[in-house]
C-alpha cells in the first residue's frame, strides 16, 4: 500500500515540480475561525471603476473576486522584451469573472499560456470594509512557470479584512533575456529583468486604482513564494522599487542573483539550436557566436521567432541559476553589488522557511526520481541512506539560505524590522499522515495554511492539516501575516510574541503543532552553514564515494550551495 501512495504522489508531484512548485487552486469554503464581520451577499458592488475601464467580478458568500483584470498591455510583436506599457483603455463592463491568461510557459502538455498575461486577480471581503491592507503576491515556479492562481486569496480574505493581490507576469526567456541584441531600449529594458519590470508596473497599477476596491494605496506588502520570494527580496534592493511597498514577505526565498556576462553565454547556448534549425547559421558554434553579438539581424530574428519555440528553453532547472539564469545584476534595475549592496528598500521585512525544503527538489532529482517514483526509495537500504543525507544537509543548507543567512547579509545595513520564521510542522511522523512523512516541513509547507482550500497537496500530505493542533496553527498563522501587512509587526494580542530578529537576538520564531495543539517559541539556530558543512565532511553512513556523487551531483549549484560547491571545487562561479 505504501508504495502504490508513493507512485500516486510522484505523478502529483511531477505535475507540480513542472511548474515549479506552483499548484493551481480549487476552492471550499474555509476552515478558519472569521476574524470579519459576517456580511451580506452584495453589501459591495462587483462593478468597480479603474483607470482603464470598469470591471466586473463575482460575489460570494464572503469574498469579492475579480480575476483576470489587465494591468498591462499584450507583449508579443514589436512589445516583446520592451518594458510593460498601459492595457488599451475598454468602454464597455469587462467581466472578470474567470482567471485570465497565463504566462507563456512549458508544461507536460508542451507549450501553454500567451505573452499577452499581464493580468492580476484581487480578492477582498465581501463586507463594507474600506481603507483596508493589501497583501500583493508573486507566484513561484522558477521564474519560468507557475500563474496567479498558484495561492488563492480567498480564505485569507473571507476571514481578515485585508485585499490580496495576485499577478502574472512574464517568464522564462521572454520575461529574462540578456543578450545584448535586445538592448536598443531604454535603461531598465535594456537591463534584461522583464519579469521585474512588470512586476513593478503592476505595483503601480494597484497604487493607482486599489482603493477603488477599498484598499490603502500606501499600505502595501509584496510578497512572493520560492521564485516569487527571490523576486521580492530582488525588490529590496533595485531603485526601481523604491516607494512601490511599505512592507516584504519572503516565502522561502533567499538572496541570488545572476552574473549578466555569463547568462548571455547560456542564453546564447539555448537558443543556437533553433538558429540552426532555421538555416541561419550552419553549427551551433557559429550560431552562438552570432546570437552573443550586438547585430540588428539577431534582434529581428528573436523578435520573430514563435513564442511556443522559446517556452521549452532551460527547462528543469531545478532550483539552480547556473540553468536558467535570471534576475540579472544590470546596474540599473538591480545593483551591480547586488546584495552586496549598502542601499536597500528598507521597510519591514519577514521571512519564512521549511525546515526541511530540499525533500521534494531531491526526490525530483534525476538520481532519486526512479527509485522515488517506485517506492524503494524507502525499502532499498543504499538509496534510503543517500536520501536522508541530501534531505538531511540540503534542508539545512536552504533553510539557512532562506532566512538566517539573508538577515545575516543585511542587518549591517539593513534598519527596518525582520522577523524571521521556520516551520518544523511535518518533522514529527507522530503527528502527520504517513503520505506527508517522506517530504515532512517541505517547500512549500505554509501553503495550506494561508490557503486553507488549496487541495493540490492532498495526495502527499493527506489529512495531516486536519487535526486541532494543525487548524489552530492555521489559525495563528494567518493572524500573524494578517497583522504584518496591517502594522508591519506580526504581533497581536491573539498569538504568541514573535521578537524581531537583530544582532544581538538571533532568534526564529518556531511554528509546529501536534494532534491537539499547536506552538510558536522562539529559538536561536543551532547550526550555521559552517556546521553543515563540518558535518557533511564527517558523516560516515555513506561511502566516501557515494558522498561524492551527491554533493557533486544533487546538491551541487543550487541556490543555497556556493560554499558547499566552493569547498568540494565544483563551483560555477556563475552566481552570487
Amino acid at each position: 500500500m505504501k508504495k502504490n501512495i508513493y507512485a500516486l504522489s510522484m505523478v502529483i508531484l511531477l505535475g507540480l515540480f513542472l511548474v515549479g512548485c506552483s499548484p493551481t487552486n480549487n476552492q471550499s469554503n474555509s476552515t478558519n475561525e472569521t476574524k470579519i464581520e459576517e456580511s451580506v451577499e452584495e453589501t459591495v458592488s462587483v462593478l468597480v471603476d479603474t483607470e482603464f475601464g470598469q470591471v466586473e467580478g463575482v460575489s460570494e458568500e464572503k469574498a469579492l473576486i475579480w480575476r483576470g483584470i489587465p494591468y498591462g498591455d499584450d507583449t508579443s510583436g514589436e512589445n516583446r522584451w520592451k518594458a510593460p506599457q498601459n492595457p488599451k483603455k475598454w468602454n464597455n463592463v469587462l467581466e472578470t469573472k474567470e482567471p485570465g491568461s497565463l504566462a507563456l510557459q512549458f508544461s507536460q502538455n508542451g507549450a501553454i499560456g500567451s505573452e499577452d498575461a499581464l493580468n492580476l486577480d484581487i480578492y477582498r471581503p465581501n463586507n463594507n470594509s474600506k481603507d483596508l491592507p493589501v497583501l500583493v503576491y508573486i507566484h513561484g515556479g522558477n521564474n519560468q512557470t507557475g500563474h496567479a492562481q498558484e495561492i488563492s486569496g480567498k480564505s485569507f480574505v473571507s476571514n481578515h479584512d485585508a485585499i490580496y493581490v495576485s499577478v502574472n507576469y512574464r517568464l522564462g526567456v521572454l520575461g529574462f533575456n540578456p543578450l545584448s541584441a535586445l538592448k536598443k531600449g531604454s535603461d531598465e529594458e535594456n537591463s534584461g529583468n522583464f519579469g521585474l519590470l512588470d512586476i513593478a508596473f503592476a505595483l503601480d497599477w494597484v497604487k493607482n486604482n486599489i482603493e477603488n476596491f477599498g484598499g490603502q494605496k500606501d499600505n502595501i506588502t509584496v510578497a512572493g513564494f520560492s521564485a516569487g520570494g527571490r523576486d521580492v527580496m530582488a525588490m529590496l534592493t533595485s531603485p526601481l522599487f523604491k516607494d512601490k511597498f511599505q512592507n516584504a514577505i519572503s516565502f522561502s526565498g533567499g538572496m541570488t542573483i545572476a552574473d549578466e556576462e555569463k547568462s548571455q553565454e547560456v542564453f546564447a547556448t539555448a537558443l543556437a539550436p533553433l538558429v540552426v534549425e532555421d538555416k541561419v547559421k550552419d553549427n551551433k558554434e557559429s550560431a552562438k557566436e552570432w546570437l552573443l553579438s550586438d547585430d540588428e539581424e539577431v534582434r529581428s530574428y528573436l523578435m520573430d521567432l514563435e513564442s511556443e519555440r522559446l517556452a521549452p528553453l532551460m527547462g528543469n532547472a531545478g532550483i539552480r541559476m547556473e540553468v536558467f539564469p535570471h534576475l540579472f545584476n544590470d546596474g540599473v534595475v538591480l545593483p551591480k553589488d547586488g546584495f552586496d549592496t549598502t542601499i536597500f528598500n528598507d521597510v519591514p521585512l519577514l521571512m519564512l522557511t521549511g525546515q526541511k525544503e530540499f525533500s521534494m527538489f531531491g526526490m525530483f532529482d534525476a538520481y532519486f526520481s526512479e527509485s522515488y517514483a517506485d517506492g524503494t526509495i524507502f525499502t532499498d537500504e543504499t538509496k534510503s541512506k543517500e536520501f536522508e543525507f541530501v534531505n538531511t544537509y540540503g534542508g539545512q543548507l536552504y533553510s539557512l539560505f532562506n532566512v538566517n543567512d539573508s538577515a545575516e547579509k543585511l542587518i549591517e545595513n539593513y534598519q527596518s524590522p525582520i522577523y524571521n520564521m521556520e516551520i518544523s510542522f511535518g518533522n514529527n511522523p507522530d503527528n502527520i499522515d504517513e503520505s506527508l512523512q517522506a517530504l515532512a516541513s517541505f517547500h512549500g509547507v505554509f501553503v495550506p495554511l494561508l490557503d486553507t482550500d488549496n487541495h493540490n497537496y492532498d495526495v502527499f500530505i493527506g489529512d495531516s492539516y486536519k487535526s486541532e493542533g494543525a487548524k489552530g496553527m492555521q489559525v495563528a498563522f494567518q493572524e500573524y501575516i494578517y497583522n504584518f501587512i496591517k502594522n508591519g509587526d506580526p504581533n497581536g494580542e491573539n498569538v504568541p510574541e514573535w521578537t524581531q530578529w537583530t544582532k544581538d537576538n538571533k532568534k526564529n520564531l518556531i511554528l509546529d503543532a501536534d494532534k491537539n495543539e499547536y506552538s510558536a517559541e522562539m529559538e536561536e539556530k543551532v547550526f550555521t552553514y559552517e556546521d553543515v558543512l563540518v558535518n557533511i565532511d564527517q558523516d560516515s553512513t555513506i561511502s566516501t564515494e557515494q558522498k561524492e556523487t551527491l554533493i557533486k551531483n544533487v546538491l551541487n549549484g543550487r541556490w543555497f550551495s556556493y560554499d558547499l560547491d566552493k569547498k568540494y571545487d565544483n563551483l560555477s562561479n556563475f552566481y552570487k
